[in-house]
Formats: structure tokens, sequence, C-alpha cells
């Protein structure tokens, strides 16, 4: 049996930010064990792993975070000496909807884990919980300033309530039990594979398809973007390099507004597909704006930078094209997503009931 130099649990590796988390450490990390453990919920998709779910180093285990024992057996079985949290319900309006998921997974989840990772690791210092959490627990920004790690917390959905309330679950077992512990909180991520119900992947098939493009209020609410995979490398410099009990928020320094976000995708996707310029952008169609949502997010990097050295590789307008790019040619996994066969290989691979 291969011996491995570090066994890093990653929870919730198969959804679209885990996933990328997942590829960086498998492809980089050939001595590190990485063990993936999702519970595979509609937005989990193995699919998303298929270029390296026959790496020697991976292995993949469909388990609830709210499972005591199950959580338990991989600490028993793998005595991971890391552990990066991903594993979360994260659409907001699906919180607004529901909140109920959310309170569940979110923080008694990470409850659970925190739970094991005191039982096994005791008062090893050798160890790092690293929790990825949002920018969302900030609240809403003004026209001007930024998110910085010392910002009050001020969350306004459920969703993003209860990643604060992980948040401090976090910060408190660092504190009282000396669990040592990172936290990111992270801008609004795009890229490859990301679910169709979010804005960006949502735009892009809809213009496909030539259908309305819904966009909230007057399109001015201002968000962050920041590139899925410049996010799993800080993710990974965090985990590795980042002060124990500290937190780094992650950002793209790259504020655009929704109606000016769908515009440049329309002009992109015009070009791509050989339509008229402005032609998809007839599609977009203003939708009742929805509850509690925040103006604008945007957060100071800084931190991260000066002590780590990480920034963006990617720009917006580059990221964008790569994004638009994979979604072309991978017209497969999203009629997979959308028409729920992608569940099908779930119930093959792993016997889902």
């Amino acid at each position: 049996m291969h011996a491995y130099r570090r066994n890093i649990v990653i929870t919730g590796g198969s959804g679209f930010i885990g996933s990328h988390v997942v590829r960086l450490f498998v492809n980089t990390y050939p001595d590190y064990r990485i063990i993936n453990f999702d519970k595979l919920t509609y937005a989990g998709n193995p699919e998303n792993l298929r270029d390296v779910e026959n790496a020697p180093n991976y292995v993949f285990i469909q388990g609830d975070i709210c499972d005591a024992a199950a959580v338990n057996a991989v600490f028993e079985e793998y005595t991971p000496d890391g552990l990066i949290h991903l594993a979360a319900e994260s659409h907001v309006d699906r919180s607004i909807e529901g909140p109920e998921a959310f309170i569940q997974t979110n923080v008694l989840g990470t409850f659970t884990l925190l739970e094991a990772a005191r039982k096994h690791w005791k008062d090893r210092t050798d160890v790092c919980f690293h929790h990825v959490s949002t920018d969302e627990v900030f609240g809403s920004l003004g026209d001007e300033g930024f998110f910085t790690e010392s910002t009050p917390y001020d969350p306004q959905s459920p969703y993003s309530a209860s990643k604060a309330a992980s948040d401090h679950f976090v910060r408190a077992y660092f504190n009282t039990y000396r669990i040592p512990v990172v936290i990111t909180n992270c801008s609004n991520n795009y890229g490859p594979n990301h679910f169709p119900e979010k804005l960006i992947p949502l735009a892009i098939t809809r213009i496909q398809e030539k259908q309305p493009i819904p966009v909230y209020g007057k399109g001015e609410n201002v968000r962050d973007w920041l590139y899925a995979p410049d996010h799993a490398r800080a993710i990974d410099l965090v985990f590795h390099k980042g002060k124990r009990g500290e937190s780094y928020n992650v950002g793209g320094f790259n504020e655009w507004s929704n109606i000016d976000l769908i515009c440049l995708l329309c002009a992109i996707m015009d070009r791509k597909l050989g339509r008229e310029p402005g032609e998809s952008q007839q599609l977009i169609t203003f939708v009742t704006d929805r509850p509690g949502h925040d103006h604008r997010y945007a957060i100071d990097a800084g931190r991260i930078k000066a002590e780590l050295g990480w920034e963006p590789t990617v720009t917006f307008e580059e990221g964008l094209e790569r994004t638009v790019d994979w979604y072309l040619a991978n017209t497969a996994w999203t009629d997979h997503v959308r028409d729920g066969s992608y569940r099908d290989y779930i119930r093959r691979q792993y016997k889902e009931e």
C-alpha cells in the first residue's frame, strides 16, 4: 500500500469550487492522498472530476457532513491531517424558499466536522481545518468601500446567516479548543462546471437557446467576480501557509454590475455564435428583485496578497471568454445537469437509492 505524506479530506469536492480544489490538489501533490467526501446533492456532480477520478491519490466517499458516524469513520480510516471544508448549500434564492436545509448543512454540518476534528486531532498542531466561506457574511456595501477581514458581520439572507454562524463556530473552536483553523471569505466565483442556476451559466444557456435572460431589478447590483481556478490557488496557499486562527478575504479586484456583466457576456456570445452584434442583448428581461438583495459586494484582498503573495492571474474578460468556451464545448455536461441524467451516473457508480 502506498504511503502518502499527507491525507487531506475535502468536503463538497464534487461541487463547483470543490472540484477545482480537488483537481488542483490531486495534480499538484501526488504525495498527498485526497479524500473527496461529498453527499452528492443536486449540486454535487461526479462528472466534474472525470479527469482525475482514476488518479492513484484520489479517493471518493459519498457521505453527509451532518452524519457524525460517517465523518468519524473517515477520520478513523484515513487519519487526515488536513480538512478543507467546502460542502455547503450555497444558492441564496433556495435559502429564501427553504432555509432549513441551510441550517442543517452549513451550521450543523460544520459543527459535526469540528467535533470530529476535536476528537481525533486532540492537541495536534501539525493539522489544519480550512473553512471556506463567503463575503456575503459581511452584508451589503454602499457605493464605496470594501470588505476587509475586520468588517463586522451583517448577513442579510438565510444563506449568509448560516455561513456567518459556521464561521463563528470555526473561530470558537480555535479559541476554545485550539484546533488549528483558517477561514477564507471569497467573492462570487465563476468558471467551468458552475451549476446552471447561477447567473453566468444561466445566461450562457439562455443566450444559446435564444431564451429570456432574467436580471433582477434594474441590474444595478454590483459583485466582485473571482475565477474559480484562481480561488483554488488561494485555498492552496492559505491551507499551507496561512496563519492559524486567522481569516483571509479572497477577491477578484473585479467589480461589475449585473447588467454590465450580462451585456459583456452577450457581446462575447454574439461573436462566438456568429450572431449580429447586439442580438443577444435583446434577450435581457428585468424581473422583480429578490427580497433582501444586497446592493454591492467588494473585497479588499490586500492581506492575502501581502502575506502570501496571492493575486488573480486571470482578468475578468479573459476568464469570461474561457468560461464561455468551456460551456460551448461541453454542452453534454449542461444537458446532463438540466435533464437530471447526471444523477443516473451517480446511481450507477454509487448505487444510490
